[in-house]
Parts: C-alpha cells; structure tokens; sequence
C-alpha cells in the first residue's frame, strides 16, 4: 500500500514540476536577455547624449565628431555604428570600436533627425548568464522536488503503516487472538478503527467463553445421558433372548461410539492450529465410519463400499473427517441411490504445488438440481425436509482442519474432500489429477 501511495504522489510531484519547471526556466532564459538588451539600450542613450551635446550649426561633419567621447561608454569587444546627418551628403558613417563582431547580439536607437545608432556586442556572454540562470533555476525545481519527495515518503509511511498494522490486528484477531493492542497511530479515523477492534475483541471472547461454557456442559450432560443409556442396555444384555443380548450389545457398541465422538468432537474444538496436527492415516479413519453405515444401506437394499491407498496420511483431526465423512454418507443413503462408494486417492491442484489427499463419496443417484447446487452448503437449506445443517456443519468440521469440501460432480452426485497436504509411507503412491 505504501508503495502505491508513494507511486501516486511522485507521480502527482513529477507532472507538477514539469507544468511548472520548465516554463519557469523558459522564463528565466528570456529575463536575462531582456535585461541584456535594457542595458544595450541604456548604453546607446548615454552615447546618444554625448553625441547631441556635439551638434552645432545646422549638423555635424566627420570633422566635427568627436568620438573619443563615446568611446569610454562603448561595452567591451562592441562595436557602434553612428550615423549623422552631413551639409553635402544626406548622411554620414563612424564606426566605433572592432571591425567586426562574432555572433553579435544588436540594439538600435533612433535619435530621429540627429540620426541613429546601431550597437553590436558578442553575445556569448549574455548565453553563459543564461545558462547559470537556467542552472539556478534547474537547481532550485530539483531541490523543491526533492524536498517534495521527502515529504511524500514521510506522509506515505505515516498513512501506510499505520493501515497495515490495523490490517495485521484484524488477522490476527480472524486467527483468534485476542490480545488487546493499545497503539494508537493519531490519525483519527483509523484510531476509531482500532477501538471498534477492541470492542469486538472483547465481545467475541465473551462469546467464545461462552460458547466453550455451553460446549462443555452440553457433552457433559450428554455423556451422563449416554451412560445412563449404557446401564440400561447393560441390563438387557443379562436377557435370556439371544436376539435381545444382540440388539443391546450393538446399541451400546453405538452409544460407546457416541460417546468417543462427542469427547473426540470437545477436545477438537479446543485445538488452537489445525496446521500442527499430526498427519492420521485416513483410510483407518474411514474403515470405521463405513462399517456403521454399511448396515444402514444392506438393509436399503444398497451398498457402502471404501477403497483408496492405504498408506495415504493427512494432517487432520480424526473425529472431524469421521464426521464429516459420515454426514455425506448419511446424504447419499437418504437422497441418493445405488452403490455409495468412498474413496482415497492423492491428486495435485498444480504443477508447482504439492499433492492433497482427496476423499470422494459418490452414489448412483439422480444427483444435485442445477437450481439446489449453490446453496446445498447454506445453513438451514434442504430440499428434502431435512434440518439443512448437515452438510453446512461438514464443510464447517473439514475447513476447521484446513480443508474443503466441494461439490464435483452434480449428477451423480460426488463429493470431495480435500485433507491439505498428503504425506506417504509408501514410495509408490498413485497421484492423478482431479475427476
């Protein structure tokens, strides 16, 4: 940003300099040639004077001219050229000084029925005085630039930094610190910038409190339930049915997994950075997740399958992808059709950047309807009578671990899952681009 700034006023700077400058020196160029030729003409009435003051009769001879007056009046290296009325001619000639002048700079006077002078001088010197002027004057635009440049780098770092750092405390409080930062930088609008920050820092740490607060007795009210739960199932499994000790063995092998979920889903939430995660193998993440909705599909008359690389690690929070894993599972045993498949492979976003692993869950269904596609994801949208929170809440749980969830393809429907970047045991992990 300070860049920019500093790019606009220089620019601003060089535009007004050139506007201003250079018809300033032209100036400058022209004001020591008139006072060159005002001194010319000065000098030429002084000689006129003394020339007037010789006169007698009715005009003046050659004889009578007495140019030893003028003399001491004629400029250096000049030359005066006098001419005077005569009794036999119409006119007469004196010339005064050299013979003949180089590059001669001219001034005439006219001294009306006395006659006229013309005076020569070189006029190199009136150059080199021009040149200095233009010198001086180059200098002194040269100085009030640099002056000017002085004062745009001071006001761009006044204006940028302070802009910058309010932009660094608005990330960071994104990331989710919440330290206050009394700095203040003077300039008003961005110091009220700074305490609307305070205000919503203090606000959203209050919440997150509370939100923490309410977390934790939530799933503490929820693992006393589900013990409560267990007791009871522990008690029919003490059936004399056989069919009875089955089906309560099963239940609290679901309220046992119910439970790990819901202290897996707590200890989560109070991760700080996702990035410093310890890359899980994520295929014995999911080999749990399908075998408890395989039994869900055998009895819809369909099937749940997993394949994929077996060596593929992520750097991600298991109970997180099991979630979400299993609410687009549970999205295609109640929308979809067919054989639901997931599936694990690597697939590179670029040349230059490194592979991701990818989970994909696919079904053979009718898919998504180009008019649902762009809000499958918002909260609190369903097509189909549901509570619209599943798929918002897994692209919440995948982007909490630094992924994302997308949809790939509409119909069928395919749903990937990007896990950041993959890391392998094996030297001979397949990498294809995404489908």
């Amino acid at each position: 940003m300070r860049r920019r700034i500093l790019r606009s006023m220089l620019t601003v700077l060089t535009l007004t300099t050139v506007v201003l400058g250079v018809p300033l020196i032209y100036t400058a160029w022209l004001w020591v040639e008139d006072i060159t030729r005002d001194d010319l003409q000065s000098k030429l009435e002084r000689i006129a004077a003394a020339i007037i003051v010789q006169e007698h009769g009715d005009g003046m001879v050659l004889g009578e001219l007495d140019t030893r007056a003028v003399e001491p009046l004629l400029p250096q290296d000049g030359k005066l050229t006098i001419i005077y009325p005569a009794p036999h001619d119409n006119a007469s000639r004196a010339d005064v000084g050299v013979d003949q002048v180089s590059d001669p700079l001219v001034e005439s006077l006219s001294m009306g029925t006395k006659g006229s002078l013309r005076l020569e001088v070189p006029a190199a010197p009136m150059h080199a005085r021009q040149r200095q002027a233009v010198g001086v004057v180059a200098l002194a635009v040269l100085a009030s630039l640099g002056a000017a440049v002085s004062v745009a780098v001071i006001t761009a770092r006044r204006v940028a930094d302070p802009l910058r750092d309010v932009a660094a405390r608005a990330a960071r409080l994104a990331m989710g610190d919440f330290r206050p930062d009394p700095r203040r930088h003077g300039i008003s609008e961005l110091d009220r910038v700074s305490d609307v920050l305070d205000s919503a820092t203090v606000e959203i740490a209050g919440r997150l409190q509370r939100e923490h607060a309410l977390v934790a007795d939530v799933s503490h009210q929820l693992r006393s339930r589900l013990t409560a739960v267990r007791l009871r199932l522990d008690e029919l499994s003490t059936h004399a049915d056989p069919e009875v000790v089955h089906e309560a063995e099963e239940a609290m092998a679901q309220v046992d997994r119910l439970t790990e979920a819901i202290d897996d889903l707590v200890r989560a939430s109070r991760d700080e950075d996702a990035a410093d995660l310890d890359p899980v193998p994520v295929m014995e993440e999911l080999r749990g997740v399908v075998a408890e909705w395989t039994h869900p599909f055998s009895e819809a008359g369909r099937e749940l399958t997993l394949t994929g690389d077996e060596s593929l690690l992520a750097p991600i929070t298991g109970s997180r992808l099991r979630e979400a894993v299993a609410v687009l599972v549970d999205n295609a045993l109640m929308h979809g059709g067919g054989t639901c498949t997931v599936s694990v492979r690597t697939v590179r976003p670029g040349v230059d950047r490194e592979p991701l692993v990818c989970v994909e869950v696919a079904d053979e269904g009718d898919g998504v309807r180009d008019e649902l596609a762009p809000h499958i994801f918002d909260r609190g949208f369903s097509a189909g009578g549901s509570t619209g929170v599943g798929l918002a809440l897994a692209r919440a749980l995948v982007e909490a671990d630094g992924g994302r969830l997308e949809l790939q393809r509409r119909r069928p429907a395919l749903f990937a899952v990007f896990l950041g970047s993959s890391a392998s045991r094996s030297q001979n992990s397949v990498v294809a681009e995404p489908r």
